[in-house]
């Protein structure tokens, strides 16, 4: 048995995590096993952790798709802009390889501590995003960006990835993906996948379990409101109308943005009837909890 075997099985036992799944927790144990693959078809779904069913869809089509499959498991510090939301973001560890062991048992799974991730401190580096990251959580959450794609650049360059799946659901977040791996020719394609919802319509996040039933039953109403101005709203005023008097019926909730913006540059549309792949965006909180949704107009 090499060191590394050894050493895996006792985080995975420390962790009360089964051995029988490929788990690493450390960059050295990563470059050793990412280098014994030598095909074409290796796909990555990053996440951080907490994980639900909108997760396990992109795992899914990720193993469909690629002959190995990575799943990194990692709560980025540098994304988060405030120290109370990344104290109270969910770790279950044990519980999330269990429910990839449930999809497949040999997806490669690589969950490291932020010591082995930022060796140097916790540092992002600054990102030039040419105004994609100026509105809505760039605006409101200053530098989550930077983390993301700073934590993004770090997984690319070691596992190589050739497809990485992300959910629409932080629809500002893969726009930013994509206009980053383009400009560095970063020759992995960035594969979107839809929304993956509760049954009141509410969209699936791992900080959804922060919410009280009342209030996760109650969430579903920012969903049913974005629908209605999909089918009935023929114009932008109506929209942002249309949705702010929906949260004043739910006085608990606060509205933090509304924003009907073209897809590809995030800009505001001027006009919705003309506009190019029109889409609604709506963040909000009730508690302190945040949540962001986002659907097509078109």
């Amino acid at each position: 048995m090499t060191k590394l075997l050894k050493f895996n099985r006792l985080l995975c036992q420390f962790n009360r995590i089964p051995e029988y799944m490929p788990l690493y927790q450390t960059l050295k144990a990563l470059n050793s096993a990412r280098s014994s693959y030598k095909g074409n078809a290796l796909g990555v779904v990053p996440t951080m952790g907490a994980l639900h069913q909108g997760h396990l869809s992109l795992i899914k089509k990720a193993k469909h798709n690629n002959e190995v499959v990575w799943v990194t498991i990692f709560v980025n510090p540098t994304q988060f802009d405030k120290k109370d939301d990344l104290d109270k973001y969910p770790n279950s560890l044990a519980e999330d390889v269990a429910a990839i062991h449930e999809i497949s048992p040999d997806i490669n799974i690589f969950a490291p501590t932020a010591s082995d991730m930022y060796p140097k401190g916790l540092l992002a580096i600054t990102q030039t995003f040419d105004g994609l990251d100026k509105s809505m959580e760039g605006a409101d959450r200053p530098g989550h960006f930077d983390g993301v794609i700073t934590i993004i650049a770090k997984l690319f360059k070691t596992l190589q990835p050739h497809r990485a799946y992300f959910g629409e659901k932080d629809f500002q977040q893969l726009q930013l993906i994509k206009k980053w791996a383009k400009e560095q020719q970063i020759p992995t394609s960035i594969v979107p996948c839809p929304i993956v919802r509760e049954a009141n319509g509410l969209a699936l996040s791992s900080r959804n379990a922060q919410l009280a039933p009342k209030q996760r039953e109650e969430a579903g109403f920012i969903y049913e409101a974005m629908l209605h101005c999909k089918n009935n709203c023929l114009d932008k005023a109506d929209v942002y109308s249309t949705i702010k008097q929906a949260f004043e019926v739910h006085p608990n909730f606060d509205l933090y943005y509304v924003l009907c913006a073209e897809e590809d540059s995030l800009k505001e549309v001027k006009e919705l009837a003309t506009a190019n792949k029109p889409r609604l965006f709506v963040a909000a909180s009730i508690a302190g909890v945040r949540l962001i949704d986002n659907i097509a107009l078109k």
